[in-house]
């Protein structure tokens, strides 16, 4: 039997059990040692039963006895109970909803039993549920056992007794090793046969504990091969987009820097004048431009992109702005103009419908009288055609694809490729700054502007409510205004969390005397501007809001958060809607307030009252979620990772990036195409 061999030839897998495991990917025998178990139970040490403590699972022999089937009143559901002694003593037994087992166990016969015992008052201690087999035809007791993930329904003792059989006979050497030697010597890895092998029959003396923490030999090696794929998948992306020399000219002179200095409304910060620095060198540089600019809340993102967007617009280029909502397309518009409209001519595209209906816009744009097209997804769209695009800016990077951000530089000229800058307020942790956006420069500000005050974090059980909204008529009353944030619009059968339809009534009621509005997606355009224009102006005092003001919404004079049903938000959304107050001189306030709380969504609001370093707050965000929810993969792309932790693998992260580079550099593009397209096309479509 080799890795190649059809899965239909495997002894115990016939028609239908073949159709069953191709459902779910599993073709060969190869596909089927990938499926590596997902823990490992130590069920070497055989113990008397005088020796068992509630709380733990143990591996006992002895002779049955009172075996007996008893109906409950719960229907289609019964027990089997038995007991077990060695000699030692005696423990009673228990299996839940599994009626055959009277059938096939036998009083006065030998068994091997594992399982967890507990206590049951008044009787004493129990065992549950255990696995049993008779002792002259025991395998899953005795040694390390693998447990694996059901594939339809094929459980994990159906799935050892499927795998063990196959390794029997197997020669490791003969599954084909994917990566090159020199690499498995290098990091002192194992070849994948051997790793396979490790990890579906572990040796006796093998540690549980490193199989199970996943820091085992073959682990790493598992681990290590899927981070390479990623660094080649990365290598090969970052090398085609940026093969291509550069065929724009900046202008970058004492003329350009006036101009620059002229527009600013304030004197920039080190990290600002330190991050123009880099943008500027790569708009003058061998290749395209390809950086992400990262920082926290309010680090001033926008006023550095705007001035990189001045110096292409001084330079005879158009440049573009785009942004995934039209509340933030319209706030960065507004923002630009003032900035720049003197200067410059700034047109605004959001929404497909809008669009098509004011074919003059695009018609200005395609002749190069709008110089900075300011938009949504509507910029990417057909028809909408750039004289000369210079320089791409896309704000809140982590919600467009790659997809996307390559369908924006395609509006440029095909014989000028465009310069792109892509932002996120979301700060990256340096683990993913090497996967998704491997292919990136990342630049980022780490220092906030002067006049940001701290904003005191409070988490109130939704029981406390009142107390909050206390707090806030007092802020009112001393002059500040509060955002109150809700997850959804309208109220749902399939979900306990708060509604602005519920929150409405009710914060009004509270408000009583203080003049309230709403603000949410569906609102027309035109209402939307209403609302925010009257809030900005000091005419409404509390915006009662979806996360339509997650980014981009700029009150100074907002001072207080009120977050409901805060447990049904991500980490990163928390802080970005935290960091819509506290932007003015006024002390600021955010109350996080929350229904029945889940282990992770209490760990994500401990940690938002304990810190509000964005940067912090994305490394827990990403040990919280894993890297797949951080990111978005469906948006994204990111191949998924099966063996790999992170940021747990750090360390082999940053190896693999330095290999893959290495062997892009000597062995070219051509030689790695293999080892990207393997895997199962995960990182070939990704790139693609």
């Amino acid at each position: 039997m080799n890795g190649d061999a059809p899965l239909r030839e495997v002894r115990g897998v016939g028609p239908a059990r073949a159709r069953a495991l191709a459902e779910a990917g599993l073709v060969t025998v190869l596909d089927l040692l990938r499926h590596v178990p997902t823990r490992w139970e130590d069920r070497r040490e055989v113990v008397p039963v005088s020796a068992v403590t509630a709380g733990s699972a143990f591996t006992l022999r002895g002779r049955l006895s009172e075996v007996r089937r008893i109906r409950t009143r719960r229907r289609g559901f019964s027990l089997v109970r038995a007991v077990l002694g060695d000699g030692s003593g005696s423990i009673p037994i228990v299996w839940f909803n599994q009626p055959y087992l009277f059938q096939q166990l036998r009083d006065g016969e030998e068994y091997l039993l594992h399982g967890m015992v507990r206590e049951n008052p008044p009787h004493g201690l129990e065992l549950l549920n255990p696995s049993c087999e008779a002792v002259d035809r025991a395998f899953h007791s005795a040694r390390i056992v693998p447990v694996y993930s059901s594939v339809g329904s094929l459980g994990p003792a159906a799935l050892r007794r499927l795998i063990d059989p196959i390794l029997t006979d197997f020669d490791p050497a003969s599954i084909p090793e994917p990566l090159p030697e020199e690499l498995l010597l290098r990091r002192g890895l194992p070849s994948l046969g051997e790793a396979l092998v490790a990890l579906h029959r572990p040796g006796h003396d093998v540690s549980v504990a490193a199989l199970n923490e996943r820091r085992s030999p073959a682990h790493r090696r598992l681990a290590y091969e899927e981070l390479l794929r990623m660094q080649v998948a990365v290598a090969l992306l970052r090398a085609r987009e940026t093969a291509a020399p550069r065929t724009l000219a900046y202008r970058v002179d004492d003329h350009v820097r006036g101009v620059v200095r002229g527009l600013l409304p304030f004197r920039l910060t080190a990290a600002q004048k330190r991050v123009l620095g880099e943008i500027v060198a790569d708009l003058r540089g061998p290749h395209p431009m390809l950086r992400l600019l990262q920082g926290d809340v309010g680090s001033g993102k926008t006023l550095v992109a705007a001035l990189a967007l001045a110096v292409a617009l001084e330079s005879g280029f158009q440049g573009a702005f785009m942004a995934p909502t039209e509340l933030l397309a319209e706030q960065h518009f507004r923002s630009l103009e003032r900035l720049l409209g003197k200067r410059y001519r700034v047109g605004l595209f959001v929404g497909a419908k809008r669009g098509q209906s004011d074919p003059r816009l695009r018609e200005r744009l395609a002749a190069g009288e709008i110089q900075l097209a300011v938009g949504t997804h509507a910029l990417i769209q057909e028809g909408v055609v750039f004289r000369r695009l210079g320089l791409a800016v896309v704000d809140e990077q982590h919600r467009f694809g790659v997809r996307q951000r390559a369908l924006l530089r395609g509006k440029g000229d095909q014989e000028e490729q465009p310069d792109l800058l892509v932002m996120t307020a979301t700060p990256i942790p340096r683990t993913l700054a090497l996967t998704a956006w491997g292919d990136l420069e990342v630049s980022t500000l780490d220092e906030l502007p002067p006049g940001r005050t701290p904003v005191a974090t409070a988490v109130v059980p939704a029981g406390k409510r009142r107390a909050v909204y206390k707090k806030v008529r007092e802020e009112l009353a001393a002059g500040g205004r509060v955002y109150v944030v809700v997850p959804l619009i309208d109220e749902s059968a399939r979900t306990a969390a708060a509604s602005l339809a519920e929150a409405e009534e009710r914060v009004r009621a509270e408000l009583a005397g203080w003049p309230c509005a709403v603000l949410h997606g569906r609102l027309p355009a035109a209402e939307r501007d209403r609302v925010m224009q009257a809030f900005a102006a000091g005419e409404v005092k509390a915006l009662l809001a979806t996360t339509v003001i997650e980014v981009g919404v700029d009150v100074p004079e907002a001072s207080c958060m009120v977050i409901e049903s805060a447990e049904r938000f991500g980490l990163a959304q928390l802080h970005q809607l935290r960091g819509r107050v506290g932007r003015g001189m006024r002390p600021s306030c955010c109350f996080a307030v929350h229904g029945r709380l889940s282990e992770d969504a209490k760990r994500r609001l401990e940690v938002f009252a304990r810190t509000d370093d964005g940067f912090e707050i994305a490394e827990e965000d990403l040990k919280i979620r894993g890297p797949g929810d951080v990111l978005g993969t469906r948006q994204s792309g990111l191949p998924s990772l099966r063996q790999a932790r992170l940021p747990d693998d750090w360390e082999l992260l940053e190896q693999a990036r330095d290999d893959a580079r290495e062997l892009l550099g000597r062995l070219g593009e051509e030689a790695l195409e293999g080892l990207r397209k393997t895997a199962e096309g995960e990182t070939a479509g990704w790139v693609e």
